[in-house]
């Protein structure tokens, strides 16, 4: 006799990793964490080509833990590049599939992929299939969206699984209401996204795929526009796509997104690598501050989570440029696998309706 309700398997594609995971209910019994090497991904035309590669390490888990999915009750694929949607869990339909194979937000990210995997997988196995809080969440301000361009607006880009989870994990362990704290969330990690959070909403963030923000491993983040024009006199458009979420960042430096390999040059004495990692942390910073600005200085707390937490230094350079804003909390482990399947519990169980969508208009 099983001793749960609910068995849900996720799947969580990254730009430089794909996360697996299986729950019993809350229950983690088993995960991995396949790490990819930008060149390799670099190889790919598109995110889109990377499937069946993806798919592949994806059945070789499932084969060599002897898994046997067919009671699996829902399969969770991580979100994205969909028409804008507000957060929440969407079961997923024609529409939406549809949608995401063909990419109507216009975004180069590896979330292409999430649902896409879920759906070969459920197609498999059976159960339903969930989207949580997509890439696309967007609870912005209309003066959010504004820019220099008139035909120019931000788009909601951001990790808002793991931010979104994070503020409410925060809350719970601090006896807070998450719909009347107002908190800056940074997940650092080989994306950054920086968010600001006002009562339940994220109401502003960098648009991280769109190449806004901190760089990161393999993305630019913001640089200045006219540098970026003579640039182009020598570039595609396909380099330059490629540049801001794929060359970009250690790889246009160090010819590697491994982190860790970045710090441990650091570690050896390379004084280009030092100054390098020290203005990933400045960039962070930056946008940390300019978060709290949306939230008028009224912030309950900063909250850091991210692989990179990992990099104590980094942490450390980061709490005494804005730990005088408010206080710094570090959540070391990331909780986009936990907040998947909690998504996809709440309708299991009846507590929540699953979000349909619809397409263009749900913002």
């Amino acid at each position: 006799m099983k001793n749960y309700k609910f068995k849900v398997f996720v799947i969580n594609p990254g730009s430089t990793s794909t996360k697996l995971a299986l729950f019993e209910d809350r229950k983690k019994v088993l995960q991995t964490t396949v790490k990819h090497d930008a060149e390799v991904l670099n190889s790919f035309p598109t995110c889109n080509d990377q499937l069946d590669y993806r798919m592949g390490f994806i059945r070789e888990f499932v084969s060599n833990n002897n898994l046997d999915l067919s009671d699996v009750d829902a399969f969770v694929g991580r979100g994205g590049v969909c028409y804008p949607v507000p957060s929440g869990t969407f079961e997923v339909n024609e529409q939406l599939l549809y949608d995401i194979r063909h990419n109507v937000g216009h975004t180069i990210h590896p979330s292409i992929l999430g649902v896409q995997l879920a759906y070969e997988m459920q197609q498999q196995y059976g159960g339903r299939l969930f989207m949580v809080d997509p890439i696309c969440v967007d609870e912005y301000t209309e003066v959010a969206r504004i820019t220099g361009v008139k035909e120019l607006r931000r788009r909601a880009e951001s990790h808002a699984l793991n931010l979104r989870g994070t503020a409410m994990k925060h809350c719970k362990i601090h006896g807070m209401d998450y719909h009347q704290a107002r908190l800056v969330v940074a997940h650092i990690d080989g994306g950054i996204t920086i968010a600001a959070h006002d009562h339940g909403k994220q109401v502003d963030c960098n648009q991280g795929a769109g190449g806004e923000g901190p760089f990161t491993a393999t993305r630019t983040g913001s640089l200045p526009l006219m540098e970026v024009l003579d640039y182009f006199k020598t570039h595609t458009v396909t380099e330059m796509r490629r540049l801001c979420t794929g060359t970009g960042g250690f790889v246009s430096h160090f010819g590697t997104s491994d982190a860790d390999e970045v710090y441990q040059m650091v570690k050896n004495g390379d004084k280009e690598a030092a100054i390098v990692w020290e203005a990933l942390g400045y960039n962070i910073v930056k946008y940390i501050g300019s978060m709290a600005t949306v939230l008028k200085g009224d912030v309950d707390g900063i909250l850091i989570t991210g692989r990179y937490t990992r990099f104590t230094e980094l942490i450390e350079y980061i709490r005494d440029y804005v730990g005088w804003i408010a206080p710094v909390f570090v959540y070391e482990n990331e909780v986009e696998q936990e907040a998947m399947c909690a998504g996809a519990l709440r309708v299991l169980n009846g507590k929540e309706e699953p979000k349909i969508y619809t397409g263009k208009d749900m913002v």
